[in-house]
Order: C-alpha cells, then sequence, then structure tokens
C-alpha cells in the first residue's frame, strides 16, 4: 500500500537504515581553514540528519553554527539554512566556506540559488534576527568549558600549533566560557528555548552532544539537556554516535575505571503543544 511521506523525500529502504538507533560515522580529515575552529562537527554526518528530518526545499537553522558545517551540508542537499555564531572570526570563515560551496554547485550544475547565511550576533537574541519559519534545528553546544582544560592531548597538540585556537573565545556571552556548570546548562538551556518561536509546529531539533568528564566525575550533560529541554519541547529519541578510530589511552590503568569516551548523543526534540 502506498503512503504519503510527509518528512522527507527517502526510500523506505533509507528510512529504515536511518531509524537504527546507534551508527558509526569516522569523518575525513579537516581542511585547514576549519581546523582553526576546535571542535567542529562533520558536515558529512550533519547532512544525513538534514536530508531525514525535512524535504527538499526547507530550510535549517544551527544557532551555534561555527565555521558553517551544518549550513554546506543544507546547501548539499537543497535545503536553504541560517547559522547564527557569536564569534566573528569563525563567521568570517563560514561565510568563506559557504561561497565556495555555492560556487562548487553552480560548476556542478547544481541550484546554487539557496539561501545560506550566517549571523554574526548572539543565539540568546535569535528571535531579534531576520529568519524565516525554520523547518528543522541542528546544532552542537559547547561541552561546557572543556576546552579550557589543558590535560587533554589533543588540546597540547593544538597549544603547540599557534594558529590553531584552543578555546571558542574571549566573549563573556560565550556559553564555552562559563565556568560553573549548572549555570552553564541553565544559560544552554535558555539560549534552546528561545529558539521555539522561529520554528514551525511539530520541527524537530538535534542536539549533538556528550556527557562530560571533569576532576574526576561525570557530568551527565547530554542526560541533562534531555531531562530540561523537554519541559519545553518533547524529547523524542536519541541516537548515538559512535567513533571506532580513535587512539586508545590508557586512562588509569592498573589503578582505576576511566573509559575511553568514543561517543556522543544526538537528541532528537520535536516543537510540540504542551
Amino acid at each position: 500500500m502506498a503512503y504519503k511521506n510527509r518528512m522527507n523525500d527517502m526510500d523506505n529502504k533509507s528510512w529504515l537504515k536511518f531509524q537504527k538507533s546507534w551508527f558509526i560515522h569516522n569523518p575525513p580529515r579537516r581542511k585547514k581553514d576549519v581546523l582553526t575552529h576546535p571542535a567542529k562537527y562533520p558536515e558529512t554526518m550533519v547532512q544525513e540528519f538534514i536530508e531525514f528530518f525535512t524535504k527538499e526545499g526547507a530550510t535549517v537553522l544551527d544557532p551555534m553554527a561555527g565555521t558553517g558545517s551544518s549550513l554546506v551540508a543544507a546547501l548539499r542537499c537543497g535545503r536553504n539554512s541560517y547559522g547564527i555564531e557569536l564569534n566573528p572570526k569563525y563567521a568570517g570563515i563560514a561565510r568563506d566556506i559557504l561561497a565556495e560551496e555555492k560556487a562548487s554547485l553552480t560548476e556542478a550544475g547544481q541550484n546554487s540559488s539557496l539561501t545560506a547565511e550566517i549571523i554574526n550576533g548572539d543565539a540568546a537574541n535569535a528571535t531579534s534576527f531576520d529568519i524565516p519559519e525554520i523547518d528543522y534545528l541542528i546544532t552542537s553546544p559547547p561541552y561546557w568549558d572543556m576546552l579550557h582544560a589543558r590535560g587533554s592531548a589533543t588540546q597540547k597538540k593544538r597549544r603547540e600549533e599557534s594558529d590553531l585556537d584552543v578555546i571558542y573565545s574571549e566573549n563573556p556571552d560565550d556559553v564555552g566560557n562559563i565556568r560553573d556548570y549548572e549555570a552553564f546548562l541553565e544559560k544552554l538551556i535558555h539560549i534552546y528555548a528561545a529558539m521555539k518561536p522561529l520554528m514551525r509546529d511539530r520541527a524537530y531539533l538535534t542536539i549533538i552532544v556528550k556527557n562530560v568528564k571533569k576532576g574526576g566525575k561525570i557530568y551527565p550533560l547530554a542526560w541533562d539537556i534531555g531531562r530540561e529541554l523537554g519541559k519545553v519541547y518533547t524529547l523524542k529519541d536519541e541516537k548515538v554516535w559512535c567513533q571506532d578510530n580513535q587512539r586508545l589511552a590508557p586512562y588509569g590503568m592498573g589503578n582505576a575505571w576511566v573509559s575511553n569516551t568514543f561517543h556522543h548523543y544526538c537528541l532528537q526534540f520535536r516543537k510540540e503543544d504542551k
């Protein structure tokens, strides 16, 4: 029996494949310009989410856009997109990347008239920007203030490269600079809740995040976001993103249990009448 697919343009096989609750995605190597950003997520992965939660021509928003991964992904699959980025340096890099992507689409004979706009501003003020109704929101927040931690091998390597950032910014409005966990969580939830007036009814929101280890304990950031933001939107489901190409480190060897954490939670919320 034929049915009308109201959500996306996928066939049945692709739909079922995406419904698996976990997946492995090892992104390609990052280009030098986007490597500047200390915590970029892969547009190849984001595109899969955009294609599932929207139809071609829909409008996507990333309120913490960084160097524009979500917008690049949206362009590649025929969606309009808006991104809000607090750091003017990253906003500038994102604009350059999007211009290059549009030029590539034109050269390939594809639709390059799509909107892909970066707004340099604070996501807390999203409703004051000229953003149309949003069909889907996807983003990844700072993992609290963990970029300020000096102990990780990744951060040490980045410090050795003078042109690579180790934190998002020095801006006090940057939630990644809030050192108190509860204050950080409260502001983050406030920002995401403020997106609700921009979203069409029953639009989905995906937040890619993981729990945080700090000072010998775990802070359940993903679970706390699920609980608190679930009071504003309906928490519908989760997908677990696994990375199996990371190098293992002997944390706590012979002394204590400390896992190598190579998974993220992709939390799916939906705007519904509460």
